[in-house]
């Protein structure tokens, strides 16, 4: 099936249903309809719609009107340092660039770039007819991933992809008229498209949090009256920490789901007991997978907080169980399948699994994805994360390459060596440390090595702490053994 198929489901199915907005910014399923054939309307022969912004109360109009005419949604990161964004508008030639008003004037690329207000508020009331072209292997949306290097990937999800998932995953009109989703995670993130497409597709109402902020985030809750919504780790942490201990008072609030990096415990212990009403639900997946894989349901917390089982009690640190759609194999380092309990190598197969980038499709013979993720399913088909095979940071939800943070450090006159690693930290999942070795004779000070990062990269990507040493260790063909750098740093905490 292909996204632009939702579209017409959407109009027949909830034609008088709010789906989008907040109280000044209705949209029924009809007018979702109308919107979506009116922005395809405005695509022409542009290759692309590329949005680059923070959310916004009508974001699904942008994705939407590309899949009816038939071009692919690229989200991309307004965050990055300009020449970072830059770069990746600049991969998709051709492409109707729209952006926030904030984001706008830092875009220099071929063509014009769009204010997304401006563009929703000239789309034609009486647009002329345009046919979706309906092949669901069509690319549905590109997404920018980072791995250990500093240079993204592009994640090719076609609609076959993501129809998958939704049909898979998500009952077509299973939610009330009353309900509604917060979505508070960037646009550019996998959770924040399928948040997007799942809750279209379920018939609940969209509401968007521009930009995070703990206090804004419960009373937008309150507010609104939201029954769903999704955080990563770190907004968890701080939703818990403003509340001081408080209960969080949101009746309405019937599922709050996380997901994108690791909780810490102590985190989600002290979550679920001031959200005493809410159902927490842990859901694993990638971007290559087109979003959740697996999912801890609210039974699984309440069973595993209350339980004096350990092995219970331990599910509160795993995914859950993989969706039945969904294929797994843990594997070692020779390629072969693990039994139950055994870590080693993620591998998944299913319908929904793309694998595929710009440069070529990752997938087997067999078809099967290596997430580049390590863990273990037990005897109970619970799977456990032990945590990237590469050296991936994930701060926030955010994975942050450590070569782009090293190429700085390295790039300073005093600085010989360098090796940047994650720490866990409950509240960011991972925060950045870094082990430098100085050229001989140089001496400098650490807070002015976390500065010169600062000045060159955002402030998000600076370590948090710098360690200088002697020597950093290496394997006999000169290869940094990070395991090592991260092992000593850690401890030394």
């Amino acid at each position: 099936m292909h996204l632009a198929s939702l579209v017409e489901m959407v109009e027949s199915g909830f034609d008088d249903r709010v789906l989008l907005g907040t109280a000044d910014t209705l949209v029924t399923g009809t007018a979702f309809g109308q919107l979506v054939r009116a922005g395809a309307s405005t695509v022409g022969d542009k290759t692309a719609i590329v949005y680059a912004g923070e959310n916004h109360p009508l974001l699904p109009i942008a994705l939407f009107s590309a899949a009816w005419a038939g071009v692919p949604f690229i989200p991309v990161n307004y965050r990055l340092e300009d020449h970072h964004l830059n770069s990746l508008i600049a991969r998709q030639p051709g492409a109707l660039v729209l952006a926030d008003a904030a984001t706008a004037p830092r875009i220099a690329c071929d063509g014009p770039v769009t204010v997304f207000d401006d563009w929703l508020n000239s789309l034609p009331a009486d647009p002329p007819v345009i046919e979706p072209p309906f092949d669901d292997d069509e690319i549905a949306v590109v997404l920018y991933t980072s791995g250990t290097t500093s240079e993204p990937k592009s994640a090719l999800l076609r609609h076959r992809h993501l129809m998958a998932y939704l049909l898979g995953s998500v009952e077509f009109g299973g939610a009330g008229p009353e309900e509604a989703v917060l979505v508070s995670v960037p646009p550019y993130h996998i959770a924040g498209l399928a948040n997007m497409l799942s809750n279209t597709f379920a018939g609940r109402r969209l509401v968007y949090l521009r930009s995070f902020d703990p206090e804004l985030w419960l009373e937008t809750v309150r507010g609104e009256a939201i029954t769903n919504a999704m955080v990563v780790p770190t907004m968890l942490a701080r939703i818990v920490k403003s509340l001081g201990g408080c209960t969080a008072n949101v009746p309405t609030l019937r599922s709050l789901s996380y997901g994108g990096a690791r909780v810490a415990e102590r985190v989600l212990t002290d979550a679920l007991r001031l959200f005493p009403d809410t159902g927490f639900v842990n859901a694993y997946g990638l971007t290559e997978t087109a979003s959740t894989i697996a999912v801890l349901g609210p039974d699984d917390h309440r069973a595993a907080v209350s339980s004096d089982d350990p092995a219970i009690r331990r599910r509160l640190s795993s995914a859950g169980q993989v969706l039945p759609m969904v294929e797994i194999e843990i594997r070692d380092e020779y390629d072969e399948p693990l039994p139950a309990g055994e870590f080693g190598m993620i591998y998944l197969r299913g319908e929904q699994v793309s694998g595929e980038y710009a440069t070529g499709s990752v997938l087997d013979a067999e078809g099967w994805f290596c997430t580049k993720d390590r863990g273990s399913v037990d005897a109970d088909g619970y799977l456990f994360i032990e945590g990237r095979s590469d050296d991936t940071i994930i701060r926030g939800g955010e994975n942050i390459a450590p070569a782009e943070i090293e190429e700085v450090l390295l790039a300073h006159q005093a600085v010989a060596e360098a090796c940047v690693v994650g720490i866990p930290d409950d509240e960011w999942g991972q925060v950045i440390q870094a082990a430098v070795v100085l050229r001989d004779g140089e001496h400098v000070d650490p807070d002015d090595l976390r500065e010169h990062v600062r000045s060159a990269l955002r402030g998000s990507k600076t370590p948090d702490r710098i360690v200088i040493k002697h020597q950093l260790p290496h394997t006999e063909t000169g290869k940094m053994l990070r395991r090592l750098v991260l092992a000593e740093l850690a401890e030394s905490e």
